[in-house]
């Protein structure tokens, strides 16, 4: 099915075309041994046909044992492709439990497309909000780390020519991505179950909790307030992690048109899962239409993804995730890319925490399709791109509809339909992005201010410094905290500490202090989700304490003063007194971190990296074969838990892109040429 040429975008804004460029340049090394290793299993698929043909007979029939005998003698044959289902599916997860039926489904779209689907491995999928403040949260981000690694596994049995992620929250996405990008010749697709309806709304959700904070109501009361906020299957409906990862898959073009925010248990999300699976078929290296996830994911789609995170005001965790992302792809993506993006890219979206709205509300607003066509007619995306719909993101304009039981791609219009939910970037909420770096003596960290109001964010205060989160707690509810300003300093928190857990927990008191008139805010090597709210905070900050950082230096009634307008971060102590102090306090050893499973993951604390490094394990796509010893995914230690250091990768050469560009109804027809050593096998196309 051809389509409609594009209209033609309007020039790429100057700051977002350079940090591009910049980008292309700082990873050409990586980034080109990335794909001439993509390239290489590329070729290797097409000259061999399907993956499964190259495997002996021993090793073919263990992997058709279980099959039905019709899909049994398809798999025999070297004809048809196989599609690799990768599920995060529990029933304990609200926003994953829809994928229980979604195998089935799959199959049989797979089958009429023409080819044959198999469950090829299961991730794990905790979920933050049950681990928040326990034992558990301490390893939510390693078990990014273990998603990948398990995609990997479900991947390695080469019997696929195309993958089915299904994944929707917090690290599982991330992890997904990272370990399809190991295997990047092949297509990728992401499956979203979708949000929940709306439940109790948020603002009454947020009183519930800071009065259960307060002691005003008991644990009965708040129990029912959180049960009809997080009440079915889907996702929880704020714009946190979960949701965020949901915006970017879209804007990175790893979804189909309009699947983000369809509720599950509708006829229009059974419709996209079953087109996903068609597509997924359509795409593989024997179609006409051949879409690697390396292709797809390259320095543009980052940016993107990038600019689409600061216009929505979403997940802080992505200035981790998206590092890691990038890194899996052979791309050294840095904080002060996203700086330099975050000045010029305008907050267009107001959802809870940085608003009242939820996802559904947004949807129900223009959503993705109204957001995504504003920030390219604005020059602030990048259109010529390669997405699982086709080469362009022009078609991400185009919204899904049942039409006689099957899913239509229309185009939507560029218009909000509630200027308090979603607003065009002519008349944004604020003319800078929801995320800001800051910096000084006490190192680099993210501070999200989408939900701050503007005369909070500064504060000069004391410090008050906790080596953990219970500490602080126990503070607030003793009354030691009350009637006087400061800033709460929490260390030991980071990814090589106790795998870097989130501070939720923290925002309910924190935000009754400051409702009481009291000027607060957080400064932590720990993170704070996308759930982050009012209270201005530093979190992610790096170096952190257990690798020596100066936040290990800070006393109690140091000054310290954030300004996260500005972009500073200082402890206002004259510079010699700061070097002459020795660290107080100190990370769990691993005799003391155990309990929960924790002590499995000890190497882990040993080999992730720094926050602004992505606080991974892994080394960058493509640095073994550049010959560029940087570890941007992870970082040995040595010594006292301290890195071994980064080596920078350089470039001196500028890959180059593919700019053609078709558009319109999805799929899209099209013959973009991909270039250099990154090319498809014999000078085929990627196709659009």
């Amino acid at each position: 099915m051809s389509a409609d040429p594009a209209p033609t975008s309007p020039a790429v804004h100057r700051t977002v075309q350079e940090v591009t460029e910049r980008l292309v340049e700082r990873s050409a090394r990586t980034r080109a041994a990335y794909l001439r290793r993509v390239a290489a299993a590329a070729e290797e698929a097409y000259e061999r046909g399907p993956a499964r043909a190259g495997l002996g007979c021993a090793n073919l029939a263990h992997g058709f044992a279980a099959c039905s005998p019709g899909d049994k003698l398809v798999l025999r044959g070297a004809e048809r492709p196989g599609v690799a289902i990768v599920t995060s599916y529990n029933d304990m997860l609200s926003a994953h439990q829809p994928f229980e039926t979604y195998p089935p489904v799959l199959k049989d779209a797979v089958r009429e497309a023409g080819g044959v689907a198999q469950v090829a491995g299961g991730v794990p999928a905790m979920c933050d909000g049950v681990t928040q403040g326990r034992a558990g949260m301490e390893l939510s981000l390693y078990s990014r780390e273990v998603i990948a690694m398990s995609t990997a596994i479900a991947l390695s049995h080469d019997m696929f020519d195309a993958s089915l992620l299904l994944g929707v929250c917090d690290k599982i996405v991330p992890g997904l991505l990272i370990g399809a990008l190991h295997f990047g010749h092949l297509p990728a697709i992401f499956v979203p179950a979708g949000p929940m309806p709306s439940g109790l709304p948020n603002k009454v959700k947020a009183r519930a909790r800071q009065s259960f904070a307060e002691g005003k109501i008991g644990r009965g009361e708040m129990l029912d307030a959180e049960a009809k906020s997080y009440h079915s299957p889907g996702t929880c409906t704020f714009y946190g992690t979960a949701n965020s990862n949901q915006v970017l898959m879209e804007v990175m073009g790893l979804h189909l048109p309009g699947a983000t925010f369809v509720n599950p248990g509708t006829e229009l999300r059974d419709g996209l899962t079953r087109a996903a699976a068609r597509r997924a078929v359509e795409i593989t290296a024997h179609g006409e239409e051949y879409t690697p996830v390396a292709h797809v994911v390259d320095e543009k789609a980052l940016v993107n993804a990038a600019v689409a995170l600061l216009a929505t005001g979403g997940s802080t965790n992505h200035t981790m995730h998206l590092v890691a992302i990038a890194a899996a792809a052979g791309v050294e993506l840095l904080w002060d890319d996203l700086a330099a993006l975050s000045r010029v890219v305008p907050l267009l979206t107001r959802m809870y925490p940085n608003g009242q709205a939820d996802v559904n509300h947004f949807h129900a607003a223009g959503g993705m399709q109204a957001l995504i066509g504003d920030l390219l007619d604005n020059g602030l995306l990048h259109q010529d791109v390669l997405t699982v719909a086709g080469r362009g993101l022009g078609l991400y304009r185009s919204g899904a509809e049942l039409k006689e039981g099957q899913v239509v791609w229309e185009e939507r219009p560029s218009v909000s339909a509630d200027l308090d939910v979603l607003r065009p970037a002519a008349e944004p909420f604020s003319a800078d992005g929801g995320i800001h770096m800051v910096s000084g003596n006490l190192g680099r960290a993210v501070s999200k201010v989408s939900a701050v109001k503007p005369e909070h964010l500064v504060i000069e205060a004391p410090a008050k410094v906790f080596d953990d989160q219970a500490e602080l707690m126990a503070a607030f509810q003793e009354g030691a905290l009350d009637g006087q300003d400061f800033v709460a300093v929490i260390r030991y928190q980071g990814p090589s500490a106790n795998g870097m857990p989130e501070l939720h927990k923290l925002t309910p008191p924190l935000a009754v202090l400051l409702d009481r008139g009291q000027r607060v805010a957080l400064v932590t090597d720990g993170r704070m989700s996308g759930a982050s709210g009012k209270v201005p905070a530093a979190i992610h900050l790096s170096p952190e304490a257990a690798d020596g950082g100066p936040i290990a230096l800070v006393r109690d009634g140091d000054l310290v003063r954030l300004d996260s307008a500005a972009g500073t971060l200082d402890v206002l102590v004259p510079a010699e007194e700061l070097a002459a102090r020795t660290p107080q306090g100190r990370p769990l050893r691993d005799d003391e971190w155990v309990g929960t499973g924790r002590e499995l993951f000890a190497a882990f604390r040993r080999a992730a990296a720094p926050a602004d490094r992505g606080a991974g394990i892994f080394a960058i796509s493509g640095a073994e074969g550049a010959g560029t010893p940087l570890p941007a995914g992870g970082a040995l230690r040595t010594g006292a838990g301290h890195p071994a250091g980064d080596v920078l990768a350089a470039g001196d050469a500028t890959a180059t892109g593919d700019v053609l560009v078709a558009g319109g109804a999805l799929p899209a027809a099209g013959n973009a040429a991909a270039s250099g050593a990154g090319g498809v096998p014999g000078g085929r196309e990627a196709r659009a």
